[in-house]
């Protein structure tokens, strides 16, 4: 049996893998198993615009926050806080210690892609 070798381990925005799953689909004329199940769930869940995700992990990136990585910049994306409380969980979910006054200034950064409430 062959050993699969990973060649490289990046994080991917839900926007991102919505896209490449639409690729393979196009190229393949079928997804797999696996690959439809992921497919499904991210239809159930809201998810932002690829061009918007790059922007707004730009933005993000742009704050210089401390000891944020780029996977938690993309959980952030994903999750789209809409609130401290929902932007904490989302950072105490990787034990990561961010300062009050960065936290805010990711998550008015997050609040200006968020949909408007009529």
């Amino acid at each position: 049996m062959p050993t699969i070798k990973t060649l490289e381990e990046k994080p991917l925005a839900m926007a991102d893998l919505k896209e490449e799953l639409k690729e393979i689909k196009k190229r393949d004329e079928e997804l797999s198993f696996r690959a439809a199940k992921v497919a499904e769930q991210l239809d159930t869940v809201k998810v932002v615009k690829p061009k918007e995700a790059e922007e707004l992990f730009s933005a993000i990136e742009k704050l210089n926050v401390p000891r944020l990585k780029e996977m938690h910049i993309y959980k952030i994306i994903d999750l789209m806080p809409s609130d401290m409380t929902q932007l904490k969980n989302i950072i105490q979910g990787f034990s990561l210690t961010i300062t009050a006054e960065n936290l805010n200034k990711i998550l008015e950064t997050v609040q200006e892609y968020l949909p408007k409430k009529k």
